[in-house]
């Protein structure tokens, strides 16, 4: 193998597959990143077995090969030579690739490619598409949602469903629900449910940096995988997570007493403050809202801590129905919120025992339930 590669190029190849090099592996083979000529490209791959990520590079490519690189070793000297343009020659002989940059010589110990695990090359013709900046916004709605506890492996990843022309993605940890939809290009060729590893969706999002690209989604049949193409540059495999997602619907409370509008910005810093309190012990913090009259309603946001002292802001408020005190996970609370992208929100209550429902105000694409705390 014999390529010239601009080393800028290279470095954001090897940036966008790194957090799928596995750091505690019996196997030596997936702390390398594979380096292999693809036509007028270099491809970057790197697997954990569960995650993989790969690259394509812009190079000159002189002669074909492949090989595996270790990752950290390749990754900081490509970080560190001041030259702006490689030349990357592979000796099958000795196992090496020689790392020429300016004044700069360098030979790094190999592993052969084919010790690398197979990749899949599913047909990305039949996949369902969506822009790059829907799918990122998606991402960052629901991905904060799913579990961290792999007690319930399906709470650790995000389910999405095709139905039609429109993506359904939730998540939720038991304790708090986010649901969004998107519409959907080429989704009518079959229904899809799939659960994918938040992690996964999440390196996809990071991935996609040009908000004009598209994502295709492909579940290829009888694999137990997900394959998402960014653009031309990027590709992330998932192993899917087995299981039947609970019936997330069922909880989305259908009716509300109290509707409460308030501002977006406001109600987030006002949760903020109200966390520097709360976090000291349950994370609860109080909502007392009340209905206007002759003057505007309000909602007065309050936290206490028998070590640090309290904290309360009111907010005007648009207010219908019953006065109502409720509390919730100011974090969960504040996570929520900064998902949000309208100016206003509105926060639909029942009682102080049921879930409260956080909805973006006029947009319908996006719904957030969470649990209630204890008074």
């Amino acid at each position: 193998m014999k390529v010239i590669v601009k080393r800028e190029d290279l470095a954001q190849g090897l940036r966008a597959v790194a957090r799928a090099i596995s750091s505690r592996t019996t196997l030596p083979v997936l702390s390398n990143v594979l380096v292999a000529t693809d036509e007028k490209t270099l491809r970057l791959s790197a697997t954990d077995l569960e995650l993989a990520i790969t690259a394509w590079v812009p190079a000159k490519v002189e002669e074909e090969g492949a090989t595996t690189v270790p990752a950290r070793t390749f990754s900081d000297l490509v970080g560190i030579v001041s030259a702006d343009v490689l030349r990357l020659t592979y000796d099958d002989d000795r196992r090496t690739l020689h790392v020429h940059g300016g004044s700069s010589e360098t030979d790094i110990l190999c592993i052969e490619a084919d010790e690398f695990p197979p990749l899949p090359a599913p047909e990305l013709d039949a996949g369902v598409v969506v822009s790059v900046a829907d799918f990122r916004e998606m991402v960052q709605q629901v991905g904060f949602a799913a579990s961290g506890d792999d007690a319930r492996p399906v709470l650790t990843g995000v389910f999405l469903q095709v139905e039609g022309d429109t993506l359904t993605a939730a998540a939720s940890d038991g304790y708090r629900l986010s649901v969004r939809k998107l519409t959907v290009e080429n989704g009518a060729g079959g229904a899809l449910s799939l659960i994918v590893p938040a992690r996964a969706l999440n390196e996809v999002a990071r991935a996609a940096r040009d908000d004009e690209d598209m994502v295709v989604m492909v579940a290829p049949p009888g694999r137990g995988q997900v394959v998402f193409r960014v653009g031309d540059e990027v590709e992330v495999v998932s192993q899917l997570i087995e299981g039947e997602y609970p019936p997330y619907e069922q909880i989305i409370p259908q009716r509300y007493n109290t509707r409460t509008v308030v501002s977006t910005a406001a109600f987030v810093k006002a949760c903020k403050q109200a966390e520097i309190f709360a976090r000291e012990g349950t994370q609860s913090t109080h909502l007392a809202i009340t209905p206007g009259g002759e003057v505007p309603g309000e909602m007065r946001i309050s936290a206490t801590s028998e070590n640090t002292g309290s904290n309360e802001n009111t907010l005007t408020a648009t207010v219908e129905g019953e006065p109502i005190t409720i509390a919730f996970n100011v974090r969960y609370l504040r996570e929520a919120l900064e998902a949000i992208r309208t100016p206003e929100v509105a926060l639909e209550t029942t009682t102080p025992a049921s879930p409260g429902v956080l909805r973006p105000v006029g947009a319908s694409d996006f719904i957030h339930i969470i649990m209630p705390m204890h008074l």
